[in-house]
């Protein structure tokens, strides 16, 4: 499965000529686009209109939609906050950070029939708890707790998972165990799918590039044919590398 984040129409009309599987608008648009220092001053008037921007030039990637920060803090706020990205944003999917009481808020949306795609590791929404962007589930306690949290968030009616920053192993072992989808960044080639930033994929994000990254625009003459090495990387099982995961 190949996955990249999209944030606007030009974009998206490219990742639609690379045949990507999803293109996901992601709230990290607060730290590329807006220079934000974290994805938490996102709000979802600004998560609506990036994907009403990306539903235009997008046919056949499935579009999905973070829900920002604190707009599924309840079943209510929840449900009103999906159906604007879903009615007015034109996504097919929303995706949602964390487990224990969030797992109540997939439980709800799946049942309303809104998919939902979960979201399993480092997540970035609750970067002050987690104490930083810091790879997920090295200990012993902390990977039984995400192996516990991969099967809530499925047994809830999620209907892909995304891991971040967690270990290739304990990334394997959660795909081999959930029957859904997982789509992976910094987690290894296990996943069933990976996902990059579109920007940190062409070497357009300033500062350090992160680890599980990959400048894929070296080596090409246009983003397009940078867009189409990523693709092919990842069907043919290249990309990520050891290199790139934890």
């Amino acid at each position: 499965i190949t996955a990249l984040t999209c944030y606007d129409a030009s974009f998206a009309a490219a990742l639609e000529r690379a045949e990507l599987d999803i293109a996901l608008v992601g709230d990290s648009l607060g730290m590329v686009v807006q220079g934000q220092d974290s994805t938490l001053p996102v709000t979802l008037e600004q998560m609506v209109y990036h994907c009403k921007a990306v539903a235009r030039g997008l046919r056949t990637p499935l579009l999905i939609a973070d829900m920002p920060f604190v707009s599924y803090r309840d079943v209510p706020v929840a449900m009103d906050s999906a159906t604007r990205l879903l009615a007015e944003g034109g996504a097919a999917m929303v995706k949602v950070e964390g487990a224990g009481w969030v797992v109540d808020v997939i439980k709800a949306l799946a049942e309303r029939d809104v998919p939902v795609c979960a979201h399993l590791g480092l997540t970035p929404q609750s970067v002050h708890k987690l104490g930083g962007y810091r790879v997920q589930g090295k200990l012993e306690a902390q990977a039984q707790q995400l192996l516990e949290d991969a099967h809530a968030v499925s047994n809830a009616g999620a209907d892909l998972l995304v891991l971040e920053c967690v270990p290739a192993e304990l990334a394997t072992r959660i795909t081999r165990e959930v029957p859904i989808p997982t789509i992976g960044i910094g987690a290894g080639a296990g996943c069933d799918g990976q996902i990059l930033v579109v920007y940190d994929l062409l070497g357009l994000t300033p500062g350090k590039r992160p680890r599980f990254s990959r400048n894929f625009l070296q080596g090409h003459d246009s983003i397009e044919a940078a867009l189409a090495a990523y693709v092919e990387a990842v069907r043919a099982g290249s990309f990520p590398g050891p290199e790139h995961s934890y």
